[in-house]
């Protein structure tokens, strides 16, 4: 069985100025030390990870080593592995930084980071759009919604994803006070940009009696974001399949339903094209791919879809590539990832471990992913 892999960060001295009443821990951490503050972030990293250990055969983490996350990883028997390098200093801002860029890197689904508002600032001053993070609350004021509430809840929020349950993805803020100024009894907050967060998914809007979620509902919804987001000359490859071809219908579309076409500013340019063809549309092109997954099977490439071959992902990007499904069509799954089968084995590595899925109006959903 392949490995999920997560990233992990710890800010070793996060929360040292709380205890301190130093109100804070930017630039004090020593000051901290001196007056015998113990450090608390890798116990609270601890209490997340706790949530993890049943699934500790279906994780990898990828961290730093010490203090910054090896050490921890080490004492709970998680599979992991190490980047980095770390001096005899307690780590620093411009360690997370590297840890941040080192983590993308190695392809990680998910980071988790430990710390508080000043550690937020420096993932969100080198993370990649749209990459996954999740916050465990470490700090002394955390005025960032990029956290879990507990904890504890971020280790159960990081099982629900592994375990393949809706996980949707959210914007969120990240926002810092300044410290000195709070010192001297002034409170300014500042905004410093925001985060790709995953939060417990369900069934919101698009919704009928009971709480049965409608996939016409679902499916004009997708349509209206889809809509409002048509990108001028950027080619949309609509993979087969009724949920696409039920997309293309509320965009007034005229696609098939069992074949691979191409739409550019709100056309169809091209109907039932064979790989060939969708080659020569979308080479050097900029281009989106939308597929979807087969029902209680899961896979979203290479059935019935084949057109969409190697060559072809690798022109788009796998990073261009969205999955639409209700999470009606996921529940089927009962928790089995989904799944890619391109026909070349390196390809199918170079997925990531969890994949976007568009599943209602602005509703993006994160769901693991297997070879």
């Amino acid at each position: 069985m392949s490995r999920f892999h997560i990233g992990l960060i710890i800010n070793p001295l996060a929360g040292l100025g709380g205890p301190a009443a130093l109100k804070g821990s930017d630039g004090v951490a020593e000051q901290a030390l001196a007056l015998g503050v113990e450090p608390k972030a890798a116990q609270r990293t601890r209490t997340a990870l706790e949530q993890l250990l049943a699934l500790r055969e279906r994780i990898e983490f990828v961290t730093y080593p010490g203090a910054m996350g090896g050490d921890l990883l080490a004492q709970m028997g998680f599979e992991h592995r190490l980047l980095g390098q770390l001096g005899d200093e307690p780590s620093t801002a411009d360690d997370t930084r590297r840890a941040v860029q080192h983590l993308q890197d190695a392809g990680v689904a998910l980071i988790l980071f430990a710390g508080g508002d000043g550690t937020a600032r420096d993932v969100c001053a080198v993370i990649r759009d749209g990459q996954p993070v999740l916050g465990i609350p470490a700090g002394v004021k955390i005025q960032s919604g990029v956290y879990a509430i507990s904890p504890r809840a971020a280790g159960e929020l990081t099982a629900r994803l592994v375990e393949g349950g809706l996980v949707r993805l959210a914007s969120g803020e990240v926002r810092d006070i300044d410290e000195n100024a709070l010192r001297e009894g002034r409170v300014t907050a500042r905004w410093y940009g925001e985060l790709c967060v995953p939060q417990e998914g369900g069934y919101v809007q698009a919704v009928k009696q009971g709480g049965v979620e409608s996939e016409e509902l679902v499916l004009a919804d997708l349509a209206a974001w889809l809509e409002a987001e048509w990108e001028p000359g950027v080619r949309y490859v609509f993979g087969p399949g009724s949920t696409l071809h039920g997309l293309a219908q509320n965009l007034g579309l005229d696609t098939t339903l069992l074949g691979v076409d191409v739409i550019e500013d709100g056309q169809v340019i091209a109907r039932d094209v064979n790989e060939a063809e969708l080659f020569a549309l979308i080479e050097a092109h900029p281009t989106y791919l939308l597929v979807t997954a087969i029902g209680g099977q899961g896979h979203v490439i290479g059935r019935g879809n084949q057109q969409i071959s190697p060559r072809v992902l690798r022109a788009v990007g796998l990073e261009r590539l969205r999955v639409v499904a209700t999470k009606r069509k996921l529940a089927t799954l009962n928790g089995r990832p989904l799944l890619v089968d391109s026909g070349d084995v390196t390809l199918d590595d170079a997925f990531p471990d969890a994949i976007r899925v568009w599943a209602g109006y602005r509703e993006e959903l994160l769901y693991p992913l297997a070879r």
